[in-house]
């Protein structure tokens, strides 16, 4: 039996890869952290995908406001706001958290192991984030390896695997993926403010509004909040 857990955040790459996982995968599990970001609103949503969708899922609690460094965990720096694409600077964005996706992977591991589930599956890529260093193929590459050498499938296998399905791919590409399979993005939340409602000027709203435009559909988070009344 082919196993896996999602790291599922609620937002548009996890929801792609949480459909795609589905198709190929006879046991799955979700998996969502909680540590202490602002944009918590998704913690929910991603709860309610996944019960819609009939898949465990679990919330773990890691508190990374401890570390700071990042305007995702430390409301002290601000978050970057802009209607237009920010100028590309050297060194990761004031939105990087320090090892954030390091950490995810090695608490996902250790969770995975004591359930008996094998791939770790992860909606990493760098087409809205070229600056971050915990989204590139040689981390992906270097975690799996250290999974590999650290947990007890170094002794009696079978070894744990990352599985990166949307690396490599564009934002738009990554939308068309997840619509071909059927998902649901109308409860996919981006935005790094922390709302519901996009706030429209942060670096995740303005790559995921380019996203859509690209791919020619409303954003169906948009199209719900329109007929909800909250836009």
């Amino acid at each position: 039996m082919k196993s896996c857990v999602v790291l599922f955040s609620g937002g548009l790459d996890s929801t792609t890869t949480l459909v795609w996982a589905l198709a190929r995968y006879d046991r799955v599990h979700t998996l969502t952290f909680d540590y202490g970001q602002r944009h918590r609103v998704e913690i929910g949503l991603a709860r309610k995908a996944a019960r819609r969708l009939g898949v465990p899922h679990t919330v773990l609690k890691v508190d990374l406001r401890q570390i700071g460094g990042s305007a995702l965990t430390d409301p002290s720096i601000p978050l970057p706001r802009s209607a237009r694409p920010a100028e590309r600077r050297s060194g990761p964005p004031a939105t990087y958290v320090p090892f954030r996706n390091g950490i995810f992977l090695a608490l996902a591991a250790a969770w995975a192991e004591a359930r008996g589930l094998r791939d770790l599956v992860c909606g990493f890529h760098i087409a809205d984030s070229p600056d971050y260093p915990d989204t590139t193929k040689s981390f992906v590459q270097a975690m799996e390896r250290a999974i590999q050498a650290g947990t007890k499938a170094a002794i009696n296998g079978p070894k744990a695997r990352v599985i990166t399905p949307l690396l490599g791919l564009s934002k738009p590409d990554i939308i068309r993926k997840g619509l071909a399979l059927g998902a649901d993005y109308s409860h996919s939340v981006s935005c790094y403010a922390g709302g519901e409602r996009p706030c429209g000027t942060c670096s995740s709203c303005r790559f995921r509004s380019r996203a859509w435009k690209a791919v020619g559909r409303e954003d169906p988070l948009l199209a719900r909040l329109r007929k909800e009344g909250q836009r």
